[in-house]
């Protein structure tokens, strides 16, 4: 597993606990970085993540809400919803990652941690993103 796999999966864990504790996201961040500096140093791409998807939250559930036909956000389980958060933030704003690789990542994690249907939904969503990616406003 490559070490930004790795990072995502760290990410989304991170992603996952503040939203079910309803704390920001790099407040579980900070707590959890103090016993385990050595891991967040390891995966800095982890921390990228986190901060990314926390800066441009807002404009990311915009951006799923409006596009996820047939779903609201509330209605998506809590993983795949942050999977899909992690997913279009490196889509639209991490340039080093190719887009190709951020959907196949996104759905890979559903694969691996959320429901059979999962892995469709996050690779149909974050496809008809990659192809607006053009067109949208960020």
């Amino acid at each position: 597993m490559s070490a930004r796999t790795k990072a995502r999966k760290l990410a989304l864990d991170i992603l996952f606990a503040a939203e079910l504790r309803e704390e920001e996201p790099t407040a579980v961040l900070a707590a959890r970085g103090r016993p385990n500096q050595g891991e967040l140093a390891e995966y800095p791409h982890a921390v990228r993540l986190i901060e990314g998807v926390q800066g441009r939250r807002e404009r990311i559930d915009e951006l799923l809400a409006t596009y996820a036909t047939g779903w609201t956000l509330e209605r998506m389980p809590v993983v795949d919803r942050n999977i899909l958060r992690m997913g279009v933030y490196e889509l639209l704003w991490v340039d080093d990652v190719p887009d190709g690789v951020a959907v196949s990542e996104a759905v890979g994690l559903a694969t691996e941690l959320s429901t059979d249907e999962s892995p469709r939904f996050v690779n149909g969503l974050l496809s008809r993103l990659q192809q607006l990616k053009p067109s949208l406003a960020l």
